[in-house]
C-alpha cells in the first residue's frame, strides 16, 4: 500500500498530474491531506510531491473565492471538482472558461449535432406539432385507435 506524500498514512487518493509529453507527475494523498490541499484556496493545485507549498497571489485567491450569486459555487470549487453548479456560472466565470472551453473543445460555441430525425422545413415541424398535440390529447380522451394513426403519422414524417 502506498504512503501519503504528506504524511505516512496510507493514500487513498493518486493523482497523476500531465506535465508536458510522456512526462507526469504522480501524488499519493490520504484524506486528510487531499482536503488540505485541494479545498483550501491557500493551498497551490501544483502537484510537487510535499516540496514546499506554493503560496497563490491575490489574485489567484480572489479569483478562487468569487461565487457565482444564483448558485453559491465558488470558483475554486468548480476547479476542484470540474462541475459548475448552474448555467449563471458561465456568465460568472466567462473570462476563465473562456480559455478553457477553447483549448478542450476548440471552439467558444457549441454547435452539437443534428438530430437524426430533423423535420425537413418548417411546414414538417409545425405539422409534428400540431399531430403530437394531438396524439396527446387523443391519449388523454382514451382514444387509442386514433392515438395509433397519429403515432404512426408522426413516425412517417419524422422518417422523411
Amino acid at each position: 500500500m502506498l504512503k501519503c506524500h504528506k504524511c505516512s498514512k496510507p493514500s487513498t487518493y493518486h493523482i497523476t498530474e500531465i506535465v508536458g509529453e510522456d512526462q507526469w507527475e504522480e501524488v499519493h494523498l490520504c484524506e486528510e491531506c487531499y482536503r488540505k490541499f485541494f479545498h483550501e484556496p491557500s493551498q497551490s493545485s501544483a502537484l510537487k510531491g510535499g516540496a514546499g507549498e506554493v503560496e497563490e497571489s491575490d489574485e489567484a485567491n480572489l479569483l478562487n473565492q468569487r461565487e457565482c450569486p444564483v448558485c453559491g459555487i465558488k470558483f475554486v470549487e468548480f476547479r476542484n471538482t470540474g462541475r459548475l453548479g448552474c448555467p449563471h456560472d458561465y456568465l460568472e466565470f466567462r473570462e476563465e472558461l473562456a480559455p478553457l472551453l477553447e483549448n478542450i473543445h476548440g471552439e467558444l460555441r457549441h454547435l452539437g449535432k443534428t438530430p437524426r430525425r430533423l423535420p425537413q422545413n418548417k411546414q414538417t415541424q409545425s405539422e409534428l406539432l400540431q399531430l403530437r398535440k394531438q396524439l396527446q390529447q387523443a391519449v388523454t380522451k382514451e382514444a387509442y385507435e386514433e392515438a395509433a394513426r397519429l403515432r404512426d403519422r408522426i413516425r412517417q414524417l419524422e422518417e422523411t
